[in-house]
């Protein structure tokens, strides 16, 4: 009941969002009922019906991933401060996700049945005649639990995907699992580095943590016994390795360590000196070799099946698994791509508008970068797919164009939905621009140079990877 009020209560452009996952969802629905009809249709040929059914994969993971991008952008789902005390804390609002997800993609399937059963004459009661005809199993009875098991494909999927995404999660972080480091005799604790033979001993090694000790504030109860140690420590009245101590004998810091000390926050967790600093932007490169390696692996693979296939079948199991790694190697490489972009623009002494350019991208990397990277391989599977079609002169029947619509729409759908919610994200940091003098010119034209500079890399990027894909079917 509260997932529906919160439908019904939704702005346009999330009711837009989800209407986009219900169409997305009645043409893989339809897709998977015509690769049902082509079964009982065609019961001598069980390979090309488990064909049918294996390239209906595409589409119900495009699918799945815009219903992903459109609960993660959804802002009556998020959790706000407050919302707990009523019942509504993270897990009921990931529960919430999910049965939205579900209802929108359900939606779909039922659109999809009532379309499926019009075009075989069940409700109309005249068949339609023409190229779908032979998918449609005319004449025949549908098997009721097949239908409602692939009409619940798609729900199913779509809202445990979002269950997973949306999960709750532990904001603190996890504890170090560091090994124990010694450092000189006598020393207790955890040293911050391994001291080598004599560092104790070397001239000047002990001025930095007397130094240290001698600037650091003290608390308003200890004031004067910490001026007296600090100064004691200046002046060499105390060796720099001792311990100090409060006038109750608490120990208050530790030997060998040269290092400044660490600075503690309002409720008591160190924060070390020599950490990163919290605005710096995450790097995701990581995950950028492992991209390349599984691009390199599907171009392979389809290849391979390219080679080994005949000249007038159609596209084999092995093209598809080929497209799937393509597709899986071009989403683990955007991010890092992404973020490589950023830096580009901030090379060469850059100015205000390249730096805040570079600096939004590679903040916005793990948003935008795996989309754009979809977008990329589906791009490149349309361009070899036009290449073959010119090669052999063949037509793509309409379910083929149904489901390249389905897969190209979701894509595009599901890089925009990112680029809204990350638009979203920097509101903050957008508003604070804009009070201290930015004009909004500037900010136009460094999404200007943003955009230009994604082009820029992913455009080519599209081209070498279609070429590369179409060779072996062209053949």
């Amino acid at each position: 009941m509260l997932a529906l009020r919160l439908t019904r209560a939704a702005r346009l452009a999330v009711q837009l969002r989800r209407l986009l996952v219900a169409s997305a969802s009645a043409g893989t629905g339809f897709l998977l009922l015509c690769a049902l009809g082509h079964a009982l249709t065609h019961p001598d040929a069980p390979g090309a019906s488990s064909l049918r059914l294996a390239w209906c994969a595409a589409p119900l993971a495009a699918t799945v991933y815009l219903a992903v991008a459109v609960a993660r952008a959804d802002p009556g789902t998020r959790p706000r401060p407050g919302l707990s005390a009523i019942g509504l804390g993270p897990g009921r609002l990931m529960a919430v996700s999910a049965t939205t997800t579900a209802l929108s993609a359900a939606l779909g399937s039922v659109a999809a049945l009532l379309g499926f059963l019009y075009l075989r004459g069940d409700l109309s009661g005249a068949p339609v005649d023409g190229a779908v005809s032979g998918v449609l199993a005319l004449g025949q009875r549908l098997p009721a639990p097949a239908v409602v098991t692939l009409l619940a494909l798609v729900p199913a999927a779509a809202s445990a995907a979002v269950a997973l995404t949306l999960r709750p999660r532990d904001p603190r972080p996890a504890p170090s699992a560091g090994s124990r480091r010694y450092g000189r005799f006598g020393a207790y604790g955890w040293g911050a580095a391994r001291e080598t033979f004599g560092a104790y001993g070397r001239y000047g090694a002990r001025l930095a943590s007397a130094s240290a000790s001698a600037s650091a504030p003290a608390s308003a109860s200890a004031s004067a016994p910490a001026s007296a140690s600090a100064s004691a420590s200046a002046s060499g009245g105390r060796p720099a390795g001792a311990a100090q101590a409060d006038p109750s004998g608490a120990l208050l810091t530790q030997a060998s360590d040269t290092r400044p000390p660490a600075t503690t926050d309002g409720d008591g967790s160190a924060q070390d000196a020599t950490g990163p600093v919290p605005g710096t932007p995450r790097s995701h490169t990581t995950l950028l070799p492992w991209g390349i390696a599984v691009l390199t692996a599907g171009l392979a693979v389809e290849t391979y099946a390219g080679d080994t296939a005949t000249r007038d079948a159609a596209p084999s199991a092995g093209v598809l698994l080929g497209w799937a790694l393509a597709t899986l190697g071009l989403a683990l490489a955007g991010p890092g791509l992404t973020h490589l972009c950023g830096r580009l623009l901030q090379a060469v002494r850059p100015g205000a508008l390249r730096l805040l350019a570079g600096r939004v991208l590679m903040e916005e990397s793990h948003r935008v970068g795996r989309p754009l990277g979809v977008v990329c391989a589906v791009a490149s599977a349309a361009y070899a797919a036009a290449a073959l079609h010119d090669a052999d002169a063949t037509d793509f029947g309409p379910l083929s164009v149904i489901g390249a619509v389905v897969v190209a729409g979701c894509t595009v759908a599901t890089l925009l939905t990112a680029a809204v919610e990350a638009k979203h994200a920097r509101t903050d940091t957008t508003d604070a621009l804009l009070r201290l003098g930015a004009p909004p010119t500037t900010l136009r034209a460094a999404a200007a140079l943003r955009a230009g500079a994604l082009l820029a890399v992913f455009g080519p990027l599209t081209l070498v990877v279609a070429q590369l894909a179409s060779l072996p079917l062209a053949r």
